[in-house]
């Protein structure tokens, strides 16, 4: 199966890290002066980095893509050195790919004898544990999964009664983007919301301030897998169910900005406009920037 995904002309990067943060796969690092597609199992090819790079290095191409081979990747890995094969193989292990990261490590064992560093090197600091990203987002884990305690004295006693439950404001049954049904009559003309899954925790008036009066989808861009089918279950919501608007609600952290660039790829393939807004969300409950796109 052919597929898209992002192609970097390494003459022309500067290295400026521009892509990096707008990568909102993590895929993208800054290795060794250049920016690396440290996994291409994790590049969707939607090609949000495109846009942020002022040398124009950053191209999509397509190519085959589909069953992912992590050997070939591998293949093409060694001869970028050390620290590209450690950052792809930890990239593997943050996403709980072990079995792709158990070939990588396989074919690294299986070709010590021609590589340029020591397959025991690469082990250890693979597994190294990385207890904080970069404050700039670009260091050895994704900044949306860094841990932080909001309140680390407790924000209640435990004793404390709980508040009376609200009303919920759910419309409709299912909600998960890969199993709702877009020819469904509750999509027929409805107010759409495209919500990320951390955002109803994050925000305490979800369901009174945003899903009240709204259908309702839910996606994770960074986890979930077969974004070929949301753009297309998208498209077809706004082609078949002719939603009346849509408003994408994601938060703070750059791996959920895929989900603004989905509904945005399935708004330009579509014959029907619809007016599409972008609320970001605060990894604290507060609203970031709201504005239609």
């Amino acid at each position: 199966m052919k597929r898209d995904i992002i192609k970097i002309d390494e003459d022309l990067c500067t290295g400026c890290g521009d892509c990096v943060p707008n990568c909102h796969e993590g895929a993208l690092q800054i290795i060794d002066g250049k920016v690396r597609l440290v996994s291409e199992l994790m590049c969707d090819g939607l090609g949000a980095c495109i846009g942020h790079c002022p040398e124009g290095a950053i191209t999509i191409e397509q190519r085959e893509a589909e069953p992912y081979d992590e050997i070939k990747v591998m293949e093409a890995m060694v001869g970028k050195g050390f620290n590209t094969v450690v950052a792809h193989l930890r990239h593997l292990r943050e996403h709980n790919e072990t079995g792709f990261l158990k070939q990588g490590m396989g074919f690294l064992i299986l070709h010590e004898a021609e590589l340029s560093f020591k397959v025991k090197d690469v082990k250890n600091a693979v597994h190294q544990v990385v207890e904080t990203a970069t404050a700039s987002g670009c260091g050895g884990g994704c900044p949306g999964s860094q841990t932080i305690d909001f309140d680390p004295a407790g924000m209640r006693p435990m004793n404390q009664d709980r508040t009376v439950s609200a009303a919920s404001q759910l419309r409709q049954w299912p909600v998960q983007l890969h199993l709702i049904n877009p020819a469904a009559s509750y999509f027929q003309g409805s107010d759409l919301l495209v919500a990320s899954d951390c955002s109803a925790f994050s925000l305490g008036d979800f369901h009174s301030n945003w899903l009240k009066n709204r259908s309702l989808v839910i996606a994770c861009p960074k986890l979930d897998q077969g974004k070929e089918i949301y753009l297309k279950k998208l498209t077809d919501l706004i082609e078949g169910a002719k939603v009346n608007t849509i408003t994408v609600l994601i938060m703070e952290v750059p791996c959920c900005g895929g989900l603004l660039h989905l509904v945005q790829m399935a708004a330009q393939r579509s014959t029907r406009k619809v007016p599409v807004k972008s609320v970001t969300v605060g990894i604290k409950g507060e609203i970031l920037d709201e504005q239609w796109v």
